[in-house]
Protein backbone atom coordinates (compact mmCIF):
# COMPACT_ATOMS: atom_id res chain seq x y z
CA UNK A 1 0.00 0.00 0.00
CA UNK A 2 1.22 3.58 -0.61
CA UNK A 3 2.87 5.24 2.38
CA UNK A 4 0.47 8.22 2.29
CA UNK A 5 -2.24 5.83 3.48
CA UNK A 6 -0.14 4.98 6.53
CA UNK A 7 0.46 8.69 7.20
CA UNK A 8 -3.26 9.35 6.87
CA UNK A 9 -4.03 6.69 9.46
CA UNK A 10 -1.32 8.15 11.71
CA UNK A 11 -3.55 11.16 12.41
CA UNK A 12 -6.37 9.23 14.16
CA UNK A 13 -3.67 6.98 15.63
CA UNK A 14 -1.93 10.01 17.15
CA UNK A 15 -5.26 11.30 18.45
CA UNK A 16 -5.94 7.97 20.14
CA UNK A 17 -2.43 8.01 21.64
CA UNK A 18 -3.17 11.45 23.11
CA UNK A 19 -6.28 10.05 24.79
CA UNK A 20 -4.26 7.08 26.10
CA UNK A 21 -1.80 9.56 27.61
CA UNK A 22 -4.66 11.33 29.43
CA UNK A 23 -5.69 7.95 30.88
CA UNK A 24 -2.04 7.44 31.87
CA UNK A 25 -2.07 10.91 33.47
CA UNK A 26 -5.15 9.98 35.53
CA UNK A 27 -3.42 6.79 36.63
CA UNK A 28 -0.46 8.81 37.95
CA UNK A 29 -2.99 10.60 40.18
CA UNK A 30 -4.53 7.28 41.20
CA UNK A 31 -7.92 8.49 39.95
CA UNK A 32 -8.82 6.52 36.83
CA UNK A 33 -9.69 3.23 38.58
CA UNK A 34 -10.75 2.60 42.17
CA UNK A 35 -8.24 -0.23 42.64
CA UNK A 36 -4.70 1.09 43.33
CA UNK A 37 -3.20 -2.13 41.94
CA UNK A 38 -5.08 -2.02 38.62
CA UNK A 39 -4.65 1.73 38.42
CA UNK A 40 -0.88 1.16 38.56
CA UNK A 41 -1.00 -1.75 36.09
CA UNK A 42 -3.03 0.26 33.59
CA UNK A 43 -0.65 3.19 34.13
CA UNK A 44 2.35 1.04 33.23
CA UNK A 45 0.62 -0.28 30.10
CA UNK A 46 -0.38 3.20 28.93
CA UNK A 47 3.11 4.42 29.80
CA UNK A 48 4.68 1.83 27.52
CA UNK A 49 2.33 2.79 24.68
CA UNK A 50 3.15 6.49 25.17
CA UNK A 51 6.89 5.98 25.86
CA UNK A 52 6.60 7.42 29.39
CA UNK A 53 7.71 5.65 32.62
CA UNK A 54 4.87 5.51 35.15
CA UNK A 55 6.44 6.04 38.57
CA UNK A 56 9.02 8.55 37.32
CA UNK A 57 6.33 10.64 35.67
CA UNK A 58 4.05 10.34 38.71
CA UNK A 59 6.69 11.85 40.99
CA UNK A 60 7.68 14.74 38.70
CA UNK A 61 4.05 15.55 37.88
CA UNK A 62 3.16 15.62 41.58
CA UNK A 63 5.86 18.29 41.94
CA UNK A 64 4.16 20.32 39.23
CA UNK A 65 0.85 20.26 41.10
CA UNK A 66 2.49 21.36 44.33
CA UNK A 67 4.44 24.27 42.80
CA UNK A 68 2.65 25.56 39.68
CA UNK A 69 2.19 29.33 39.61
CA UNK A 70 4.80 29.80 42.37
CA UNK A 71 7.63 32.00 41.07
CA UNK A 72 9.99 30.84 43.81
CA UNK A 73 9.49 27.12 43.18
CA UNK A 74 9.72 26.80 39.40
CA UNK A 75 11.49 24.04 37.53
CA UNK A 76 9.68 20.81 38.44
CA UNK A 77 7.48 19.35 35.72
CA UNK A 78 6.77 22.72 34.10
CA UNK A 79 7.78 24.79 31.07
CA UNK A 80 10.80 27.05 31.52
CA UNK A 81 9.36 30.50 32.26
CA UNK A 82 11.20 33.75 33.06
CA UNK A 83 9.75 37.02 34.29
CA UNK A 84 10.49 40.14 32.25
CA UNK A 85 12.94 41.33 34.92
CA UNK A 86 14.75 37.98 34.92
CA UNK A 87 14.95 37.97 31.14
CA UNK A 88 16.36 41.51 31.02
CA UNK A 89 18.95 40.63 33.69
CA UNK A 90 20.06 37.49 31.82
CA UNK A 91 23.19 37.15 29.73
CA UNK A 92 23.00 37.38 25.95
CA UNK A 93 23.40 33.62 25.61
CA UNK A 94 20.73 32.85 28.18
CA UNK A 95 18.31 35.17 26.37
CA UNK A 96 19.12 33.45 23.10
CA UNK A 97 18.60 30.00 24.66
CA UNK A 98 15.30 31.09 26.21
CA UNK A 99 13.95 32.52 22.96
CA UNK A 100 15.08 29.38 21.12
CA UNK A 101 13.39 27.16 23.71
CA UNK A 102 10.13 29.15 23.45
CA UNK A 103 10.13 29.31 19.65
CA UNK A 104 7.09 27.37 18.33
CA UNK A 105 9.29 25.54 15.80
CA UNK A 106 11.33 24.13 18.69
CA UNK A 107 8.56 23.83 21.29
CA UNK A 108 6.12 22.03 18.99
CA UNK A 109 8.52 20.83 16.27
CA UNK A 110 11.64 19.26 17.74
CA UNK A 111 10.47 19.35 21.37
CA UNK A 112 7.82 16.58 21.41
CA UNK A 113 10.08 14.07 19.64
CA UNK A 114 13.02 14.88 21.91
CA UNK A 115 10.92 14.61 25.08
CA UNK A 116 9.09 11.34 24.37
CA UNK A 117 11.79 9.53 22.39
CA UNK A 118 14.93 10.63 24.28
CA UNK A 119 14.26 12.52 27.52
CA UNK A 120 11.82 9.91 28.85
CA UNK A 121 14.46 7.20 28.44
CA UNK A 122 16.30 8.68 31.44
CA UNK A 123 15.07 9.15 35.03
CA UNK A 124 14.35 12.68 36.25
CA UNK A 125 16.57 14.20 38.89
CA UNK A 126 15.93 12.98 42.42
CA UNK A 127 14.30 9.70 41.42
CA UNK A 128 13.83 6.95 43.99
CA UNK A 129 14.07 3.17 43.53
CA UNK A 130 10.63 2.69 41.97
CA UNK A 131 11.08 5.75 39.74
CA UNK A 132 14.32 4.33 38.34
CA UNK A 133 12.80 0.87 38.01
CA UNK A 134 9.83 2.24 36.05
CA UNK A 135 12.25 3.77 33.54
CA UNK A 136 14.05 0.43 33.13
CA UNK A 137 10.77 -1.52 32.76
CA UNK A 138 9.32 0.93 30.22
CA UNK A 139 12.52 1.07 28.17
CA UNK A 140 12.78 -2.72 28.25
CA UNK A 141 9.18 -3.14 27.06
CA UNK A 142 9.67 -0.65 24.21
CA UNK A 143 12.85 -2.45 23.17
CA UNK A 144 11.08 -5.82 23.27
CA UNK A 145 8.29 -4.48 21.03
CA UNK A 146 10.84 -3.07 18.58
CA UNK A 147 12.77 -6.37 18.50
CA UNK A 148 9.55 -8.34 17.95
CA UNK A 149 8.63 -5.98 15.13
CA UNK A 150 12.11 -6.34 13.59
CA UNK A 151 11.67 -10.13 13.35
CA UNK A 152 8.11 -9.92 11.98
CA UNK A 153 7.21 -6.84 9.95
CA UNK A 154 10.76 -5.40 9.90
CA UNK A 155 12.25 -2.51 11.85
CA UNK A 156 11.83 -0.06 8.95
CA UNK A 157 8.09 -0.78 8.71
CA UNK A 158 7.73 -0.52 12.48
CA UNK A 159 9.41 2.90 12.55
CA UNK A 160 7.39 4.14 9.55
CA UNK A 161 4.20 3.28 11.47
CA UNK A 162 5.23 4.08 15.06
CA UNK A 163 7.08 7.36 14.64
CA UNK A 164 4.34 9.39 12.88
CA UNK A 165 1.73 8.19 15.39
CA UNK A 166 3.97 9.01 18.35
CA UNK A 167 5.05 12.41 17.02
CA UNK A 168 1.48 13.50 16.19
CA UNK A 169 0.24 12.44 19.62
CA UNK A 170 3.26 13.97 21.36
CA UNK A 171 2.87 17.31 19.56
CA UNK A 172 -0.81 17.58 20.49
CA UNK A 173 0.05 16.55 24.05
CA UNK A 174 2.81 19.17 24.38
CA UNK A 175 0.44 21.83 23.05
CA UNK A 176 -2.18 20.87 25.62
CA UNK A 177 0.36 21.01 28.45
CA UNK A 178 1.64 24.36 27.15
CA UNK A 179 -1.76 26.05 26.86
CA UNK A 180 -2.84 24.79 30.28
CA UNK A 181 -0.48 27.26 31.99
CA UNK A 182 0.76 29.67 29.28
CA UNK A 183 -1.91 32.22 28.39
CA UNK A 184 -2.60 35.95 28.75
CA UNK A 185 -3.40 36.90 32.34
CA UNK A 186 -2.19 33.62 33.85
CA UNK A 187 -1.59 33.69 37.62
CA UNK A 188 1.93 33.81 39.06
CA UNK A 189 2.97 34.90 42.56
CA UNK A 190 5.92 34.84 44.90
CA UNK A 191 5.85 32.04 47.42
CA UNK A 192 4.83 34.24 50.38
CA UNK A 193 1.76 35.43 48.46
CA UNK A 194 1.01 32.25 46.52
CA UNK A 195 -2.61 31.06 46.86
CA UNK A 196 -3.28 27.48 45.64
CA UNK A 197 -6.98 28.20 44.94
CA UNK A 198 -6.18 31.29 42.86
CA UNK A 199 -3.41 29.34 41.15
CA UNK A 200 -5.94 26.67 40.13
CA UNK A 201 -8.71 29.06 39.02
CA UNK A 202 -6.47 31.68 37.39
CA UNK A 203 -3.25 29.78 36.69
CA UNK A 204 -4.76 26.78 34.87
CA UNK A 205 -6.82 27.25 31.73
CA UNK A 206 -10.42 26.36 30.94
CA UNK A 207 -9.90 25.22 27.35
CA UNK A 208 -13.20 24.77 25.50
CA UNK A 209 -12.70 22.47 22.55
CA UNK A 210 -15.05 21.03 19.90
CA UNK A 211 -16.69 17.78 21.02
CA UNK A 212 -14.31 15.48 19.11
CA UNK A 213 -11.17 17.22 20.37
CA UNK A 214 -12.60 17.26 23.90
CA UNK A 215 -12.96 13.47 23.68
CA UNK A 216 -9.45 13.07 22.23
CA UNK A 217 -8.00 15.22 25.01
CA UNK A 218 -9.93 13.38 27.70
CA UNK A 219 -11.64 16.51 29.11
CA UNK A 220 -8.24 17.85 30.20
CA UNK A 221 -9.39 21.26 28.93
CA UNK A 222 -11.19 21.54 32.28
CA UNK A 223 -7.72 21.97 33.70
CA UNK A 224 -8.72 24.45 36.37
CA UNK A 225 -11.04 21.78 37.81
CA UNK A 226 -8.24 19.22 37.65
CA UNK A 227 -5.95 21.50 39.66
CA UNK A 228 -8.61 22.23 42.25
CA UNK A 229 -8.96 18.48 42.87
CA UNK A 230 -6.47 16.21 41.00
CA UNK A 231 -8.27 13.10 42.24
CA UNK A 232 -11.27 13.71 39.96
CA UNK A 233 -11.04 11.31 36.97
CA UNK A 234 -11.16 12.90 33.53
CA UNK A 235 -14.59 11.45 32.77
CA UNK A 236 -16.10 13.46 35.66
CA UNK A 237 -14.39 16.81 35.07
CA UNK A 238 -17.12 18.34 32.90
CA UNK A 239 -19.88 17.20 35.25
CA UNK A 240 -18.04 18.74 38.19
CA UNK A 241 -17.44 22.01 36.34
CA UNK A 242 -21.10 22.34 35.36
CA UNK A 243 -22.29 21.57 38.90
CA UNK A 244 -20.22 24.30 40.62
CA UNK A 245 -20.87 27.90 39.44
CA UNK A 246 -17.46 29.18 40.56
CA UNK A 247 -15.73 26.69 38.27
CA UNK A 248 -18.06 27.38 35.37
CA UNK A 249 -17.58 31.17 35.68
CA UNK A 250 -13.88 31.02 34.74
CA UNK A 251 -13.32 32.74 31.38
CA UNK A 252 -12.58 29.98 28.84
CA UNK A 253 -10.10 29.83 26.00
CA UNK A 254 -11.14 28.55 22.61
CA UNK A 255 -8.92 27.45 19.72
CA UNK A 256 -8.73 30.96 18.21
CA UNK A 257 -7.83 32.75 21.45
CA UNK A 258 -5.43 30.00 22.51
CA UNK A 259 -3.34 30.47 19.37
CA UNK A 260 -2.40 33.96 20.60
CA UNK A 261 -0.32 32.21 23.28
CA UNK A 262 2.14 31.11 20.61
CA UNK A 263 3.64 34.60 20.97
Amino acid sequence: YPYWLTLGLALPGGALLTRIFIIFHDCTHGSYLTSPRWNRNLGYLCGILTFTPFHDRRRSHAGHHIRFGDLDRRGTGDIWTLTTAEYQASSKWKRFGYRLYCNPLIMFGLGPGYYFLLRNRLPTKGGKKWDLLSVVITNGAILAIAVAAAFTIGIKTYLMVQLPVLLIGATFGVWLFYIQHQFEGVYWARHDEWDPIRAALEGASFYKLPRLLQWVSGNIGFHHVHHIRPGIPNYNLQKCCEAIPTLNDVTPLDIRTSLKSLR
